[in-house]
């Protein structure tokens, strides 16, 4: 590298620095930008809220991250397994075949929630096991016969799983 391009890097570095003082300025508080709640100093989603109590809504979209969340790193750790050298052929097309089960769960409980949501129920959540589907539903009284069927024949159709469990939450 010779003296000219040394100088255009240092430059640029400065003209990065200077365009991000400059934002920072113009835009004034952007911790709303970073999920960071500045009036008690906790994160946007916060799992130790001082009330200890959770609406519904909130609920649902905590549950929903963290099943979200836990289903992503154990796809990654079967990845990570899969891809391993030393992996045999059998653990690796055992392994494969429970990506393929949970990749394929995940999408179900993605598409069961939405097609539940479309049909009129406030918040759906959605966990498949292997042979059993739990349905949690926000709703304040009970649920009658036709709208049971309604999910059952909703997850049938999505799952081929007969068993369904359908829970109520306020």
């Amino acid at each position: 590298m010779n003296k000219k391009q040394g100088v255009i890097i240092v430059v640029l570095l400065a003209l990065i620095v200077c365009a991000g003082v400059l934002a920072t300025k113009l835009n004034a508080d952007l911790d709303y930008v970073a999920g960071n709640d500045i009036t008690n100093g906790k994160d946007a989603i916060s799992f130790n809220d001082a009330s200890k109590n959770t609406s519904g809504s909130n609920y649902f979209e905590e549950a929903q991250i963290i099943r979200d969340n836990n289903a992503a790193q154990a796809l990654q750790n079967l990845k990570a397994l899969i891809d391993d050298e030393h992996t045999s052929k059998e653990d690796r097309a055992e392994l494969s075949k429970k990506y393929t089960n949970l990749a394929l769960a995940t999408t179900n409980q993605s598409q069961i929630e939405t097609i539940l949501k479309s049909k009129g129920y406030e918040d759906v959540l959605c966990y498949v096991q292997d042979n059993k589907v739990t349905v949690i539903i926000k709703s304040s009284k009970k649920l009658s016969e036709s709208q049971q069927k309604q999910i059952q024949d909703v997850v049938m159709d999505v799952t081929q799983i007969r068993d369904v469990e359908i829970q109520l939450k306020e």
